[in-house]
C-alpha cells in the first residue's frame, strides 16, 4: 500500500524560534486510510494542517503528497482542505458553490448528486437554491463538508470536521467518511479533539503532545499500550506522561 502522505522532520516555531510548535515530527498516510490527528486545542494541529497545504512555511522538513513536494503547484490538485470555521463565497447560489469548487479537481456536480448528499448529511436541499450568504454558520459548514466528499480528491485534509455538528449529523458524515475511502483510492486526514469519533473511524491515529507526535498506530495498540479500554482516558494518561516528563 503507498502513501498518500508523507512527513518527514517537520518542525515548526514563532517568534524567531522562542516558541516551538512542531519538533521533528514524521508520519505516513497510507492510501485509502483514515488518519486521526489527535491532540488538545492549541497544540499544534492546525498548525501542521497549515503546513501541508502551504498556508505556513516550514522551518525543517519535507512534505510529500502522492509523492510531490508540497511546495509545487501540481499538489493543489491532490488534496481538498476544509478549515474548522467554513463559509462558502457569499456571492454564488449553493449548487452553484459546489460545481465551482470542485470544477477544480475536473468534476462537475449536478442537482441530483446534490441533492443526495444534502439528504445524507441532514442538510436543506433549499441551501442549493439560495445565496450562500444568507447560510447560517451551521449550514455553510454542511455544504463545505458536501464540497469535499464531492470533489472526489485523491486527499481531503479536515479540520476539526465534526465541530457543532449535531449527533445525527456526525453519524451521517462519518458513514460518509467511511465510503469515500473505502475503495483504497482515496484517503482522509483529519483534525479531532472528539475521540469518540477517532475511535470508529480512523484505521491509524497520531497523538501530538508537546510539540512530538508521541504515538502513531491504531487506536486499538495506543488503549493496549495506555493499559486502558476508553480512548479518552488513554489519551489523558498518554499526555499526562509526557507534559510531566
Amino acid at each position: 500500500m503507498t502513501n498518500i502522505l508523507s512527513i518527514r522532520d517537520l518542525s515548526k516555531s514563532f517568534y524567531n524560534g522562542e516558541k516551538v510548535v512542531l519538533d521533528k515530527n514524521s508520519l505516513e498516510i497510507k492510501n485509502g486510510q483514515i488518519f486521526g490527528l489527535v491532540g488538545l486545542n492549541g497544540i499544534g494541529k492546525t498548525t501542521m494542517i497549515k503546513m501541508i497545504i502551504g498556508l505556513l512555511d516550514i522551518d525543517e522538513g519535507e512534505i510529500f503528497v502522492d509523492g510531490i513536494d508540497c511546495d509545487d503547484f501540481a499538489v493543489k490538485q491532490k488534496f481538498c482542505y476544509l478549515p474548522e470555521k467554513f463559509q462558502p463565497s457569499q456571492h454564488l447560489t449553493g449548487i452553484e458553490f459546489l460545481d465551482v469548487f470542485c470544477s477544480f479537481f475536473g468534476k462537475r456536480v449536478s442537482i441530483d448528486e446534490a441533492s443526495q448528499m444534502c439528504n445524507a448529511i441532514e442538510l436543506d436541499k433549499e441551501v442549493l437554491y439560495m445565496p450562500t450568504s444568507q447560510c447560517s454558520k451551521g449550514m455553510g459548514q454542511k455544504l463545505g463538508l458536501i464540497s469535499a466528499f464531492l470533489s472526489n480528491a485523491p486527499l481531503l485534509i479536515l479540520d476539526e470536521p465534526m465541530s457543532g455538528l449535531d449527533p445525527k449529523a456526525r453519524i451521517a458524515v462519518k458513514e460518509i467518511m467511511k465510503n469515500y475511502v473505502k475503495n483504497g483510492d482515496k484517503s482522509i486526514f483529519f483534525s479531532s479533539h472528539i475521540l469518540a469519533d477517532i475511535d470508529e473511524i480512523c484505521h491509524e491515529i497520531a497523538i501530538l503532545n508537546d510539540t512530538k507526535i508521541i504515538f502513531n498506530g491504531t487506536c486499538d495498540n495506543f488503549k493496549k499500550q495506555q493499559g486502558n479500554e476508553n480512548l479518552e482516558r488513554a489519551f489523558l494518561s498518554a499526555i499526562t506522561k509526557t507534559t510531566a516528563k
